[in-house]
């Protein structure tokens, strides 16, 4: 028997708001994603990733839920989540959906209760419900969204919410809460998805006594000091009860956890043998262009996942992060680099997630009119941060002007330089972004299921190979760099001339990858 299919899947995000328009109202749904699934069983992925859909006032974007077991009218109907499931499964794609534990939307029924009752009622017991401290909040928690983390209710208490006012956090130490949860996961499973993806796994459970953090600006430091509210040990518990419920389904389900944590180490806790079966990596999505940073967050993702026996997962972009074209330099120098990275991500061993656009080559927008800015964040910094809404822009398919085949008019507008870079348009370019992506995706599911050897090269060459022949080398430098010819070339993010040339030596071009093959090629 084979190693469960996630351990080294290739999994597709869908944004379902911004990829494609069944009924022409500007925003993107399920029964638009249906139609254009036979898209990604093309382009070579292994599975999808659906954002929320479920019932909500869209504070944040569907993460603010108001019902866990219905689909909002804005998406569909539960009917179409259903068809979406089963048609992604006719066509061998594995589907996973977003589970968000953190918080319920201000509109779910139990928030509205617990406003409705008293202090220290049990309705307000599944969420954080405080007395106040010295005539302010309870505690010096911050919002990730700006400001406090905490509003005041008309009878004094306050409420906490880490994210926006429109997400107060569930108490997960209440087993009304826990119990809940259970019966959602067991609802979507009986419905056939194969996983889910837990959004805020690391935020789940706080500190005993909510104890202040001890400084300000603390969404800059998720990632580098210990807080209070975050990655706190109660967690782990939370999921070993997940994974004995997801083990009870046949069809090896699973569960990726969205933590945003100190170190490699920390995020390894998240996929012991007996929690969640992966967690996205983003240390790896924050490396630098650099060989030193890649190869050190390679290194140090595969040493913290060995100790328990986990795949690696590997993530350059996703709905929250600033795409990677544009974070690369941008322009032609980004597109390039984003294109090296992508046959470096795809290379490693474990699975690779994928951002619905990436396969395009898109940038961010970085120049949305005002009037236009839907992330909570642009509100709550008093319009000083302009959010994640530059990676949320729908995605062009066809056609020279917008919406580009998305269907109405797109809900944030689409550059008009975005003509070059539609499905359509890149298809029938062979050195398209998005032919590269198929090529390498049909050439991944062939690689050896083996773990990686580095090899010895240039300073901004990264060079490894997985036994038996494959070779990966990354030139990150800007300028050309010779080097040993590994074996014969497979693929290439930036052809040159001299990579098809029989001699010992080889030329790099600048922030070029390259996948090389040094004994007969695999049968297909």
């Amino acid at each position: 028997m084979g190693d469960p299919w996630w351990r080294k899947a290739a999994i597709y995000e869908i944004y379902v708001r911004s990829f494609a328009d069944s009924d022409g109202d500007g925003v993107g749904d399920l029964p638009g994603a249906r139609e254009r699934l036979g898209y990604l069983a093309d382009l070579g992925v292994d599975a999808v990733w659906l954002t929320p859909f479920y019932r909500s006032p869209m504070a944040d974007g569907g993460y603010d839920v108001a019902d866990y077991r219905s689909v909002d009218p804005l998406f569909g109907t539960l009917a179409d989540a259903e068809a979406f499931i089963r048609t992604a499964h006719r066509m061998g794609l594995r589907v996973l959906i977003d589970l968000v534990p953190n918080h319920t939307s201000d509109q779910h029924p139990w928030f509205r209760e617990a406003l409705a009752a008293e202090p220290g009622s049990p309705a307000r017991e599944r969420y954080l419900f405080r007395d106040g401290r010295d005539g302010g909040p309870p505690n010096d928690w911050e919002s990730l969204f700006g400001g406090p983390a905490w509003t005041r209710v008309p009878d004094g208490q306050w409420y906490l919410h880490l994210f926006d006012p429109g997400q107060p956090d569930l108490n997960w130490h209440n087993e009304e809460v826990r119990a809940e949860f259970a019966s959602i996961l067991r609802f979507w499973l009986d419905r056939g998805v194969d996983g889910i993806r837990v959004d805020v796994a690391h935020g789940l459970v706080k500190a005993d006594g909510l104890p202040d953090a001890g400084f300000t600006d603390q969404a800059a430091f998720i990632t580098q000091r210990e807080l209070p509210y975050f990655d706190q040990d109660g967690v782990h518990e939370i999921y070993r009860e997940w994974r004995k419920l997801l083990d009870s389904y046949p069809g090896e389900r699973m569960g990726v956890a969205e933590a945003w944590v100190r170190n490699a180490d920390r995020l390894a806790r998240y996929v012991r043998s007996d929690e969640l079966h992966q967690a996205f990596n983003f240390h790896y999505a924050g490396a630098h262009w650099s060989a030193t940073e890649f190869r050190s967050a390679i290194e140090d993702s595969l040493a913290a996942v060995a100790d328990v026996g986990a795949a690696n997962t590997w993530v350059l972009s996703n709905h929250d992060i600033q795409r990677h074209v544009t974070r690369f330099g941008g322009g032609e120098t980004g597109v390039h680099r984003a294109r090296a990275a992508a046959l470096l991500t795809l290379a490693l061993p474990g699975s690779a997630y994928l951002y619905q656009g990436e396969e395009l080559g898109l940038p961010e927008v970085t120049d949305l009119p005002d009037d236009v800015l839907a992330d909570p964040i642009w509100e709550r910094s008093g319009h000083t941060e302009r959010g994640r809404d530059g990676c949320r822009v729908p995605i062009p398919w066809s056609g020279a002007e917008p919406p580009f085949g998305f269907g109405g008019p797109a809900w944030l507008p689409q550059p008009r330089e975005w003509a070059e870079l539609t499905v359509e348009a890149e298809l029938a370019d062979p050195g398209s972004t998005l032919n590269l992506y198929r090529t390498a995706l049909r050439l991944r599911h062939r690689l050896p299921d083996t773990g990686l050897e580095w090899l010895d090269t240039e300073p901004e060459v990264l060079a490894f190979c997985r036994a038996p022949g494959f070779v990966c080398t990354v030139n990150f430098d800007p300028a050309p760099v010779r080097i040993r010819r590994p074996g014969r070339l497979l693929v290439a993010s930036r052809w040159h001339s001299a990579l098809d040339r029989d001699e010992n030596q080889v030329t790099l071009p600048p922030d070029t990858a390259a996948w090389w093959l040094d004994q007969p090629e695999p049968a297909a």
